[in-house]
């Protein structure tokens, strides 16, 4: 274990408790599309978009803005930007 990671590091650590929280927010009209999701990994960051694609029209432009999360940066989450 490293000193100030109790725990975190065995190899049967759980995230007991734990979630990640996917949301987009339509500025405009105040509405947000949320997904809580078991692990934070690209296929569930593809599924979150695609969600999101489905609410907004095709009409309107989306702006998206990630942070610098590894799962934001994988080649399969790029492309899918790059298509849309």
């Amino acid at each position: 274990l490293k000193k100030g990671r109790v725990g975190t590091m065995t190899h049967d650590y759980k995230r007991h408790g734990t979630t990640t929280l996917f949301a987009a927010l339509d500025v405009l009209d105040g509405k947000v599309v949320g997904r809580c999701m078991q692990r934070h990994r690209h296929q569930e960051f593809i599924r979150f978009l695609n969600a999101v694609e489905k609410t907004v029209p095709a009409s309107k432009a989306m702006h998206v803005i990630l942070d610098n999360y590894a799962a934001h940066k994988h080649p399969k989450v790029i492309a899918w930007l790059a298509r849309h």
